[in-house]
């Protein structure tokens, strides 16, 4: 059990953590939701997100592997509900703690917020790491209603702390955002529609990334018909399918962690969650 965690369920195939095995993950949830603008509940994604794990048997039958990977789910943070500087602070903290026992974090959302916790950590750990944000949206708002800190800044805050961005699927923006990008070198953008008709060329781009790499997933980078229940659906979005082909060009790369986040549902068996949970499930089966 690590410090300011807590144990409501443990993600399917998980092992026990009284003897941790280096060089292997640690899964964290974050049932944080206070900045979110539009659906609420992602603070239970992580409840939800693990109950779905249940359903998948140990044999990957998309990728033709046993999921071999060795990895501990210690529980929830304790976030501080209304203040989303201090919880990435506890996120930070608790990455730090994680990447102190030589473990990979995996963290189950909860809104994106938690992303930024988790970023600021590796970077300081990588020197040069690459963020691949998967979303509808491009999180670059400098601020969002007066908040520096928030699901809609997380990127932004993330490229200050000076990663490299990937983003991917993305369909929805606005022009502050879109000016930020033509200011800055680092940011290289797939939208929906590239991975709909282009995905081999973001396959050759994917495996040509030098360096440690962070995989964010913000649930609603899906259409809305495949995971309805998220912080801000958008239609025209990704299939199962992408996300899969995504998932295993990445693997190949030095993959230091991974978030799921914005599964915004308080019923078990939730589609989106099933979902969420196929998404851990593979990259877990993916990773050596």
């Amino acid at each position: 059990m690590l410090l300011n965690t807590y144990e409501p369920w443990k993600f399917a195939f998980s092992q026990e953590s009284e003897n941790i095995e280096g060089n292997s993950y640690g899964i964290i949830g974050v049932p944080f939701d206070s900045t979110t603008s539009y659906h609420s509940g992602s603070r239970l994604g992580p409840v939800v997100v693990r109950e779905a794990s249940f359903g998948f048997e140990k044999y990957n039958t998309v990728f033709n592997k046993d999921l071999t990977a060795t990895f501990y789910d210690f529980g929830d943070v304790n976030v501080v509900p209304g203040n989303c500087q201090k919880t990435c602070r506890i996120v930070e903290d608790t990455v730090n703690e994680l990447l102190t026992l030589n473990l990979k974090p995996i963290i189950i959302g909860g809104e994106h917020s938690a992303s930024i916790g988790v970023i600021k950590a590796l970077s300081e750990k990588y020197e040069k790491l690459t963020v691949i944000h998967l979303d509808a949206h491009r999180d670059l708002a400098f601020e969002f209603i007066g908040e520096k800190y928030s699901h809609a800044t997380v990127m932004r805050r993330a490229h200050e702390v000076g990663v490299d961005l990937v983003q991917i699927g993305i369909r929805s923006s606005s022009l502050d955002e879109e000016e930020f990008i033509k200011s800055t070198y680092n940011i290289q953008t797939f939208k929906n529609r590239d991975v709909h008709r282009h995905m081999d060329a973001i396959e050759y781009y994917l495996s040509n990334i030098e360096g440690p790499v962070y995989i964010s997933i913000d649930m609603d980078v899906f259409n809305p018909a495949i995971a309805p229940n998220v912080g801000n659906p958008t239609p025209g979005g990704l299939f199962v399918h992408d996300i899969e082909t995504i998932l295993e060009t990445l693997c190949r790369k030095d993959v230091v962690g991974l978030d799921v986040v914005e599964t915004a549902s308080n019923e078990l068996g939730d589609p989106t969650a099933v979902v969420a949970a196929k998404i851990i499930y593979d990259f877990l089966t993916l990773v050596e």
